[in-house]
C-alpha cells in the first residue's frame, strides 16, 4: 500500500509574505521585528529565511508592546522604516502605544498585522476583531489587504504595496518628494491570510537570493559616505527669511535638531534648547531658561520667539508662546499638528533661515547677558565647594606638613563618599557620554534635572517625547543600541565580494571585528517605575545580538515626579502615596539576574564614577539610590 502524501501544500500566504518582505529589503529595510503567533506564521518564517540569507537583522520578542517600542528605537536611531509583524486580535492592540508615539514624533514604523479573511469578521470567529481602523488617525497609510489565493500578479502587488508603505512611512509621495502634511510616521498593513497558513521556502528561492543581493549592495553603499542611506523626509520647503529686529529668543524642543542651533547662532539670538532637542550646544545656549523667563529684565523683554520642534519640559515656554506681546513663529518641516499652546501663534513655517551678519552692540548685549546669567545660575546650583586647603606637599613632591596632608585627604575622601544626588547623577552621565555613544532619557524627573543643569555638548540624545509616556523605554533603548552598534545585513558578503577564498575569510573577520567599535555605548537614564513598567523588554531574543546598553536607574522608591504636582501639598499623604507615588521595593539585582543582565549599584560619588568608567560589554543595569 502506498504511503499517503504528507507534503505540506503550497501556501499563497507564504509566497505573498516572502514577496512582501523581500520587497521591503529592496527598498532599504534593514531590521524586522517579530512577535510570534499562529496567523502571522508565514510572515515570521519568511523573516527567518531572510535572516538566514543575511538579508535582514531579525529581532524576536514575545510581548507585542515591547516589540513595537524596539522597532521604534531601531527606526529613531537609523532613520529607516522598521516593520513589526504580529498575529491577530489583542496582539495588534498592544502596538497602539508605540504607534501613537511614532505618530506624534514622526517615526517610520510599519505594522504588518496578520488577520483572518474578511468573511470571518463579525461572526464571533476566534481571535478575530475589526483590525482595519484600529489605529484611527494615527497612521499615514492603512491598507486592508485581501487574502492571497495564488493568482498571477500577487507577488507584483506585494512589491507595489511595500513601495507604497515605505514612501508613506518616510513622508514621501510616489515620486520620492517630501510630503510635509502629514509627513513621516507609522503605516498599517492589515494582511488577511487563509489556510494553509505557511509552507516551506525552497532552499534556492530566487526571491530570497535577490533580497540578500540587495542587502549586500545596500551595505556596500552605506560604507561609501557619498551615498546616503534612506532617511526621513525633511519637508523640502523653501526656507522663509526671518529678518533681524525684535528682541528674539530661539526655542528648540524635542526633534528640533542641530538646525535650530545654527539658526540661533546665525541670528545672534539666545537659544533655549531642551536636553533632548538635538540642539543643546553652541555659544548661545541658555541652560537656566526657566529662571530667566520669569526674571524681570529678561523674559519680559522678549518681543519674538521662534520655536523649533516640540517643547515639553517646562511650563515657562508655553507661557511665553501664549503672551499677547510676543510674536511667535512656529517651525516644523512636517506634521499634522503645530505647536501652538493657547492657539496664539500667528505664523507657521516649514523652514526658516536668517543671514549671518555683524551684530550691533545692543544685539551682542542681548544674547551675552542671557548666556552669562544662565552660567551664573547653573553654577549656583552646584554644591558649595570647600574652602581651599593645603595638601601638605612641597614643591619637591614630598609631604612636608603631615597634619595638612591628613586634613586634605580626609576632605577628599569625604567628597568621594558623598551620596549621589540627582544633579550629580545627570552631570556624571552627561560627562561620560561621547559623540559615538547614545544617550536616552526616560519620562521621569531626571530628564528635567538634566535640562536644568547640563552644559552644552553635541552628543546624540533620544527621548520618547511625542506623548512623553514611560511606555517601552527599555525596549526603545535596546533598539537604539542595536541600530547604532550592529553590523548591517549583507555587510560581510559586501566585504568579501570578489575576493579569493583566503582574502574573503580575512575580510569577513575584519567586518565582524569592525562592528565591535561601532556606536559606542547606549546609556538610558530612567526612573525605577519606568524600568518596572517595561521590565519584560529586558528579555532579548535567543541567539540575537546583546548590545552594549546600560540602564542607569535612579531609584527613589516610586514616582517622585508627582511630588511636584500642586495636589501633593493638599492631598492626604497616605492617599497620595498610594495612588500617585506608588511605592515599590523591587530587588533590581535579582531582576537583572533573572534576565541575564549584569548589575552594579552606586551609592556614592566614587562608586558612580567607577561604574560609569567601567567598560560596558553587554546589557547592564546601574542602580543609583536617590532620596525622595
Amino acid at each position: 500500500m502506498a504511503e499517503p502524501d504528507r507534503r505540506i501544500p503550497a501556501s499563497p500566504a507564504s509566497d505573498t509574505a516572502l514577496a512582501l518582505l523581500a520587497a521591503f529589503v529592496r527598498e532599504g529595510v534593514v531590521d524586522l521585528v517579530v512577535a510570534p503567533g499562529s496567523r502571522s506564521q508565514a510572515l515570521a518564517l519568511a523573516a527567518a529565511e531572510l535572516e538566514r540569507a543575511g538579508a535582514v537583522r531579525l529581532h524576536v520578542r514575545i510581548d507585542e508592546r515591547g516589540a513595537a517600542f524596539l522597532a521604534l528605537g531601531l527606526a529613531v536611531e537609523s532613520g529607516r522604516p522598521v516593520p513589526i509583524i504580529t498575529t491577530s486580535g489583542t496582539a495588534v492592540a498592544n502596538l497602539h502605544p508605540a504607534v501613537l508615539e511614532a505618530h506624534h514624533s514622526g517615526v517610520p514604523l510599519i505594522v504588518l498585522s496578520a488577520d483572518r479573511p474578511a468573511e470571518l469578521r463579525g461572526i464571533r470567529s476566534n481571535q478575530t476583531t475589526m483590525q482595519p481602523g484600529i489605529f484611527a488617525g494615527a497612521v499615514r497609510l492603512e491598507r486592508d489587504v485581501a487574502a492571497p489565493e495564488g493568482a498571477a500578479g500577487e507577488a507584483d502587488a506585494a512589491t507595489r504595496l511595500a513601495r507604497e508603505a515605505i514612501a508613506a512611512a518616510l513622508g514621501r509621495d510616489a515620486d520620492g518628494r517630501p510630503v510635509p502634511h502629514p509627513g513621516p510616521g507609522p503605516v498599517h498593513l492589515n494582511l488577511q491570510l487563509r489556510e494553509p497558513l505557511s509552507s516551506a521556502t525552497p532552499a534556492d528561492s530566487p526571491v530570497v537570493a535577490s533580497a540578500a543581493a540587495a542587502a549586500a549592495a545596500s551595505a556596500a553603499a552605506e560604507a561609501r559616505p557619498d551615498e546616503p542611506s534612506p532617511a526621513v523626509a525633511d519637508g523640502g520647503a523653501a526656507p522663509a527669511h526671518i529678518e533681524p529686529g525684535p528682541r528674539t529668543i530661539v526655542v528648540a524642543g524635542a526633534g528640533a535638531g542641530a538646525g535650530a542651533e545654527e539658526f540661533a547662532r546665525d541670528g545672534g539670538w539666545p537659544l533655549i534648547a531642551e536636553v533632548s532637542s538635538g540642539a543643546h550646544f553652541g555659544p548661545n545656549l541658555v541652560v537656566a531658561y526657566r529662571e530667566l523667563l520669569r526674571e524681570p529684565g529678561f523674559g519680559d523683554e522678549i518681543e519674538r520667539v521662534v520655536v523649533f520642534g516640540h517643547p515639553t519640559l517646562s511650563r515657562e515656554v508655553p507661557a511665553l508662546v501664549q503672551r499677547d506681546d510676543v510674536e511667535t513663529i512656529v517651525v516644523a518641516p512636517w506634521g499634522i499638528e503645530w505647536f501652538n499652546p493657547g492657539r496664539r501663534a500667528a505664523r507657521f513655517e516649514r523652514a526658516v533661515r536668517t543671514e549671518p551678519r555683524p551684530q550691533s552692540s545692543e544685539e551682542r548685549a542681548w544674547v551675552g547677558r542671557w548666556v552669562r546669567a544662565s552660567r551664573m545660575l547653573v553654577e549656583a546650583g552646584l554644591p558649595t565647594p570647600p574652602p581651599p586647603m593645603r595638601d601638605g606637599v612641597d614643591e619637591t613632591g614630598h609631604a612636608s606638613d603631615f597634619e595638612a596632608q591628613r586634613e586634605y585627604m580626609k576632605a577628599q575622601l569625604a567628597a568621594m563618599r558623598a551620596p549621589v544626588t540627582r544633579r550629580m547623577l545627570v552631570d556624571a552621565v552627561w560627562s561620560a557620554t561621547w559623540p559615538h555613544d547614545r544617550l536616552l532619557f526616560g519620562a521621569s524627573r531626571l530628564i528635567r534635572d538634566a535640562d536644568r543643569a547640563v552644559p552644552g555638548r553635541r552628543i546624540p540624545v533620544h527621548a520618547n517625547r511625542g506623548l512623553a509616556g514611560i511606555d517601552g523605554t527599555v525596549a526603545t533603548a535596546v533598539g537604539v543600541a542595536i541600530a547604532s552598534q550592529g553590523a548591517l545585513p549583507g555587510e560581510a558578503s559586501a566585504a568579501t565580494s570578489g575576493e579569493p577564498s583566503g582574502a574573503a575569510d580575512a575580510a569577513a573577520v575584519a567586518a565582524s571585528t569592525a562592528n565591535t567599535s561601532r556606536g559606542g555605548v547606549t546609556r538610558a537614564i530612567i526612573g525605577d517605575l519606568t524600568l518596572l513598567h517595561d521590565a519584560g523588554s529586558m528579555l532579548l531574543g535567543a541567539g540575537e545580538q546583546r548590545p552594549r546598553v546600560q540602564l542607569i536607574v535612579g531609584n527613589d522608591g516610586g514616582g517622585t515626579i508627582f511630588d511636584s504636582l500642586e495636589v501633593a501639598a493638599s492631598a492626604p499623604a497616605d492617599a497620595f502615596d498610594r495612588v500617585q507615588f506608588t511605592p515599590q521595593h523591587v530587588d533590581l539585582a535579582a531582576l537583572a539576574a533573572a534576565y541575564g543582565w549584569s548589575y552594579t549599584r552606586a551609592t556614592t560619588r566614587a562608586e558612580l564614577h567607577d561604574a560609569l568608567g567601567t567598560r560596558v560589554d553587554g546589557p547592564s543595569i546601574l542602580e543609583v539610590p536617590l532620596p525622595r
